[in-house]
């Protein structure tokens, strides 16, 4: 497979961590866990800086699925739920993505929400990139790559997979899914930034006595997430949880929340392993995760969306 060469000038611009507002696109195994829902939300709420243009289904296979299909359809499913909440139509809006994994690194899996981030990637203006957010497995990502290979200049890739680049492995459960797409990503010179789950995103843990506090009670959506987070566990004492996939979005807002440092693409190896290359193209990688800037802007907006819609207890609002 053959893919553009982008030039070391446009690529470290590309890189840089944007300012003012920019499109942008999701791509979510949403029903897979409950931090994708969250990252929605976020998104959603983060109009002065994010023109939320699409979502995408992607696929997952887990206990909540009986394969990846039933996750791409289960995870549409929830992004309609909360959308619905949030007073959002979904037409034209929301796209079905890959009903299955990619059978290698050069044969993609058509989809809705592969041709429409293909149409959205090529009508981008030159000096202003799509940038794709994926927090699932990258399966609708990589299809849209293969497909048209000259969206990679176009875009830039922001994907939650894999954990730090210094940990021992790189099995973490969105890059595990799909390793040839994973390695479509690393190896075809898109534009890239990634947050790795273990050692970075790991540090942004929530209770429930929190979410209680400042999301419960935030009208229909607020309630929705808190129920979500709720039905996580059993029991609560002592407990927290990560949502993983709001440093992405968080990264787009406020990139000194996830610091990032410019390193050469990784070698994502058949074993699921990092290798390093020093004469590979450049990406970014975040290293750190500001955990408390990161809930308080989620949370604020969260309590000025229930105050302007009148759904939410005044008693809960932080300015």
């Amino acid at each position: 497979m053959q893919f553009p060469i982008i030039s070391d000038e446009v690529r470290l611009r590309r890189l840089r961590p944007p300012s003012g507002r920019i499109n942008m696109v999701l791509d979510t195994d949403t029903y897979n866990e409950i931090d994708d829902q969250f990252a929605l939300v976020y998104a959603l709420l983060s109009k002065e800086r994010i023109n939320l243009q699409a979502v995408y289904a992607a696929p997952f296979f887990n206990d909540l699925s009986e394969g990846p299909k039933d996750g791409m359809e289960k995870s549409y499913d929830e992004i309609i739920r909360i959308l619905t909440r949030m007073n959002v139509p979904a037409d034209g809006f929301v796209f079905r993505g890959s009903d299955r994994y990619l059978p290698d690194k050069e044969q993609p899996v058509e989809s809705e929400a592969v041709r429409d981030l293909i149409a959205k990637a090529l009508a981008a203006p030159d000096d202003e990139p799509l940038y794709v957010v994926a927090i699932g497995a990258i399966t609708n990502v990589a299809s849209a790559i293969l497909l048209e290979p000259r969206i990679i200049e176009k875009i830039v890739v922001v994907w939650l997979g894999g954990n730090a680049l210094d940990w021992n492995d790189a099995r973490e459960f969105n890059l595990i899914q799909d390793v040839p797409a994973a390695q479509v990503i690393f190896n075809c010179g898109v534009p890239a930034v990634l947050v790795p789950c273990m050692g970075v995103a790991s540090h942004l843990h929530t209770t429930l006595p929190e979410v209680d506090r400042y999301v419960r009670g935030q009208g229909a959506i607020g309630d929705f997430l808190a129920e979500r987070y709720e039905g996580c566990s059993s029991d609560h004492f002592a407990y927290s949880r990560v949502i993983w996939d709001i440093s992405v979005v968080a990264w787009l807002i406020d990139a000194s929340w996830i610091p990032t440092t410019l390193v050469n693409s990784p070698v994502l190896t058949d074993q699921v392993t990092w290798s390093r290359d020093t004469s590979r193209h450049l990406i970014r990688s975040a290293h750190y995760a500001h955990r408390d800037p990161v809930f308080r802007d989620l949370f604020s907006k969260l309590a000025h969306f229930a105050a302007q819609t009148g759904s939410g207890q005044e008693q809960l609002t932080r300015s």
